[in-house]
């Protein structure tokens, strides 16, 4: 857990980058065709994943000027080049204005496309005649 200081009337702020990674989480869910954040799959990708320390979103800081990416599963017809310039904005947004803190680039992976709910028929009730 990186922190951010700053120097503060009468003290010292603190931010960790836990609390980056929330607010980047909360605004990329934010955006309209954003099904959700991508997590590890299971079996033997998720372990090496694992292994690599793998996090859905990665902060990194340096001299106060944060590096976000952002990996999420997008819904199906949705246009992807469109949707991520919208979660690279609001995230960048959203993270300067309740930080102060520099926010350099947001780097989105599309990890997966959601398939599109498919509508549940019920069987019709036979008829005798």
């Amino acid at each position: 857990m990186d922190v951010s200081k700053s120097k503060a009337t009468g003290g010292s702020l603190q931010i960790s980058t836990d609390v980056i990674a929330k607010i980047a989480r909360l605004a990329t869910l934010e955006i309209e065709g954003v099904r959700e954040i991508a997590e590890p799959e299971s079996g033997v990708q998720s372990f090496f994943r694992k292994m690599a320390a793998y996090r859905p979103i990665l902060v990194e800081l340096s001299d106060d000027i944060a590096e976000i990416t952002v990996n999420i599963v997008v819904e199906y017809g949705c246009k992807i080049p469109a949707l991520c310039e919208k979660v690279q904005e609001n995230v960048k947004t959203s993270v300067q204005n309740m930080t102060s803190i520099t926010v350099s680039k947001v780097n989105v992976i599309v990890a997966a496309v959601a398939a599109e709910a498919q509508p549940v028929e019920e069987d019709e009730p036979a008829t005798d005649e």
